[in-house]
């Protein structure tokens, strides 16, 4: 039985979440293992890191409307075309909070494997846009010129 173009790009949406959450998940493991957690002294550069990462996600929700909102990287089919906001610089500003966040989730969890589970996770949200991207172009046309001129993670760096 062959499945159709929808069916095949569900399950790599899915498999894709799957692995961000396991993702997640292992690292917020580690950070709450961690002896720096357990006794309240979580690194002043972690919370800075989580209150920024808690602006981007709020800026992005005033701009990506509830209806746009998706946790596959499959397009909703509803979906409108979204480029204020963080989005006029961030094509996924989500992905990048979530780095931010997980990002002070490394720094207050064990050194190596902290930082290798947020590579983990940051090697899965890199893939992860990939296929959104490629999906959005087809959805949008106007999307090929947008990410030409916006960067996917890191305005004026990546």
């Amino acid at each position: 039985m062959k499945l159709n173009t929808f069916q095949k790009r569900n399950r790599i949406g899915s498999a894709l979440v799957f692995l961000q959450f396991s993702a997640l998940f292992l690292l917020l493991s580690l950070t709450l293992a961690t002896t720096k957690t357990r006794y309240g002294t979580i690194p002043m550069e972690a919370l800075t890191m989580a209150c920024a990462s808690l602006l981007l996600a709020t800026w992005t929700l005033k701009h990506n409307r509830p209806c746009n909102f998706n946790l596959s990287p499959l397009p909703k089919l509803w979906c409108n075309f979204v480029n204020t906001g963080p989005y006029q610089w961030i094509r996924h500003p989500m992905y990048t909070s979530l780095l931010l966040g997980t990002g002070g989730l490394a720094l207050a969890s064990s050194p190596f494997f902290g930082w290798m589970a947020w590579s983990v996770l940051a090697f899965i949200l890199m893939l992860t846009s990939i296929f959104e991207e490629r999906w959005m172009r087809e959805k949008h046309p106007q999307y090929s010129f947008y990410s030409r001129h916006s960067y996917r993670f890191i305005p004026w760096v990546f």
